[in-house]
């Protein structure tokens, strides 16, 4: 396979303009004056798309740390909306009040994100949904729970559509169950280890987009690691060297080797689940000397490293027993997810 992946973008030595990096700042791509300009274009389009119309009021609820795309997003939406702020994703009392004080009437943000908002106005803040008055829920950057689409639509009354976002300009180019592009020739479908696009694939298939609106990367064709499957446009699954925890890009490269700097493991799990409407992370440790299992000191300085690594909480937990042999790491997504480290595999 030819076609880039997140790893293939890594140069950001020679790059010019306003530079996109990942959080662990694997990814660089660049945006000269032109491409951003365009980038707000088409996040405009597929707003619009979507349903925003002029009398709307956003709030977004999106990551900004490392990443523009909230930002971004409230900024495109300047010349449909009538207001739109960015308030980031992080306090879901501060973004009852944020939606209050604004009368926003749209909300974008991610699924997780806008289940567990949910959850806390009816658990700690004992609020009914329905008095936030919102019309329109766009959900962007995770796989969403099964009936939690439903579920929001139910107890907002809100009509909720998914948006998706090329991963490495944070551009949404496309929008609802059917993942309908707003231009022709920015995303299709290629087999895990073929360097083709298809109309249908009978496995996982993964999307590639072609930002044709960009100076540098417009006849590229990169490949995002996000799959589809089972019948649905929409992602439904992860493969490749990263996966998506809390809706940012993990890399599982970046992970091994910080942890292979540190002496005395002899194996890790990186366990991934979702048992509420977050996503929990937790790195199982085995040590293989005794000492090392109830040495505090140890588990801080993996602790540490994650956090060297990624923005994602990764919880630390180490086996109580040691084992001398050393067994490769391992990545279990409990949430069903991640296919695979390897697509030609799939």
């Amino acid at each position: 396979m030819s076609w880039p992946t997140r790893q293939d973008l890594s140069g950001g030595a020679s790059a010019k303009g306003l530079l996109l990096l990942s959080p662990d700042a694997d990814t660089v791509v660049p945006l000269a004056p032109e491409d951003r300009a365009a980038a707000l274009e088409l996040t405009a389009e597929t707003l619009a798309a979507a349903g925003v119309r002029a009398a709307d009021r956003l709030i977004v609820a999106l990551n900004n740390d490392g990443e523009l795309q909230g930002s971004s997003l409230a900024e495109a939406a300047l010349p449909l909306a009538s207001a739109a702020a960015s308030v980031g994703p992080r306090g879901r009392l501060r973004l009852h009040r944020a939606l209050e004080q604004t009368r926003a009437n749209v909300l974008v943000t991610t699924p997780s994100g806008a289940m567990d908002f949910l959850a806390r106005l009816h658990l700690e803040f004992l609020l009914d949904p329905l008095d936030l008055e919102l019309d329109r829920i766009l959900l962007v950057g995770e796989i969403p729970s099964k009936n939690w689409l439903r579920q929001l639509e139910t107890e907002f009354e809100a009509d909720v559509v998914q948006l998706f976002a090329d991963p490495y300009f944070g551009v949404p180019i496309a929008h609802g169950p059917g993942l309908t592009p707003v231009r022709p020739g920015l995303l299709g479908l290629a087999p895990p280890a073929k360097d083709e696009l298809v109309a249908d694939h009978a496995g996982p298939a993964e999307i590639v987009v072609t930002p044709t609106w960009h100076s540098t990367l417009g006849g590229a064709h990169l490949r995002t690691g996000w799959f589809t499957g089972g019948g649905a446009a929409q992602p439904v699954h992860t493969a490749g060297e990263h996966l998506v925890v809390r809706g940012r890009w993990l890399s599982l490269p970046r992970v091994t080797d910080v942890l292979s700097r540190i002496d005395g493991i002899s194996h890790w799990n990186l366990e991934v689940s979702r048992d509420g409407t977050l996503d929990r992370a937790v790195l199982r440790v085995t040590f293989a000397r005794d000492s090392l299992v109830r040495n505090p000191m140890w588990s801080g300085r993996i602790s540490q490293a994650l956090v060297g690594v990624t923005p994602v909480s990764i919880e630390v937990a180490v086996a109580p027993e040691a084992v001398e042999a050393h067994v490769p790491p391992i990545v279990t997504d409990l949430r069903g997810h991640h296919l695979g480290r390897d697509r030609a595999s799939l």
